[in-house]
Formats: structure tokens, C-alpha cells, sequence
């Protein structure tokens, strides 16, 4: 599977790529600040504000599951200027359907509502991310097991 960068026009079918190019901005705190606005579409209900600490998967990197949430978005935001990877896919069962993204350190992203991706890959030990995502009631995880994808990176 090919690696590309991640884009805004790439990743339409899957959620919304979180960065400040081309955002909404505009100077707050007397001007001592911008706010670089509107950037997701969060769909949760009771919104969950975490912090994650990832290390990086052995590689080649298998993968064997793709997860989904059936009951709202989730944001993954970096907190360190490093790069990282997204995978997702149309259909867990179908190996052609996988994308896999390469994100820079500044560029976060929203899965939609039902969107099968793949945990979180990192390529640094201790890569910390803003985790936005529902908490309440209710079962917003779904898991398939697939048959195992080789992702070599470049």
C-alpha cells in the first residue's frame, strides 16, 4: 500500500483534516493572538477531551483490525511537531478500499461518524495527541479483524 500525503480533497471520505492553511482567521486578545476558525465537524453529543501518548508499531507494520465509532466523530490532534500516519478504508474486507496518509506534526484529523480506520500510528516514541471523541452511554466501538496488510514504510 502507497503512502501519500495527507490533504484536505484526500480525505473528504473519511472526515475532515484539521489545520490552520486556508482556515477562517482572524486577531483576538486585543490582538495579541489569532484564531484560526471552524476547523471540524464534531459530531459526539457529550464531548471527551483526552490526551494520548503513543510509541511507534514494529515495523513492517501489521495491519490485522480496523476499528469504527457508530456513535460520533473523533479528533486526533498532534502535540509535538512530528509526523504520523492515518489509515482508513471503505471496507474492512476489501484490501483495495485501504488509503493510507502520511500527516505532518501541525495537521490533525476528524473521523467521521462510521469511518473504518486503523488505530493510531505513530513514528516517535511518546507522541502525545488531543483526543476529542464522544463519552456516554452507549457502545462506540466496533472492531474487524482482517486478513493481515504489510504497511512498509519508505
Amino acid at each position: 500500500m502507497k503512502i501519500e500525503p495527507l490533504t484536505k480533497a484526500s480525505f473528504v471520505p473519511f472526515g475532515d483534516v484539521i489545520e490552520i492553511e486556508g482556515a477562517q482567521r482572524f486577531p483576538i486578545n486585543q490582538g495579541f493572538a489569532e484564531r484560526f476558525n471552524d476547523l471540524a465537524r464534531v459530531d459526539v453529543g457529550e464531548v471527551n477531551i483526552s490526551i494520548v501518548s503513543a510509541n511507534p508499531r514494529p515495523q513492517p507494520i501489521a495491519l490485522n483490525l480496523m476499528e469504527r465509532h457508530p456513535l460520533g466523530s473523533q479528533i486526533f490532534y498532534p502535540l509535538q511537531d512530528r509526523p504520523w500516519l492515518v489509515v482508513v478504508c471503505v471496507e474492512p474486507q476489501d484490501a483495495k478500499s485501504f488509503r493510507a496518509f502520511r500527516a505532518t506534526g501541525r495537521q490533525g484529523i476528524n473521523y467521521a461518524r462510521n469511518t473504518w480506520h486503523f488505530p493510531l500510528l505513530v513514528l516517535e516514541d511518546e507522541s502525545r495527541f488531543l483526543v476529542v471523541d464522544r463519552k456516554g452511554p452507549g457502545n462506540n466501538l466496533e472492531e474487524v479483524k482482517i486478513d493481515e496488510i504489510s504497511l512498509d514504510l519508505p
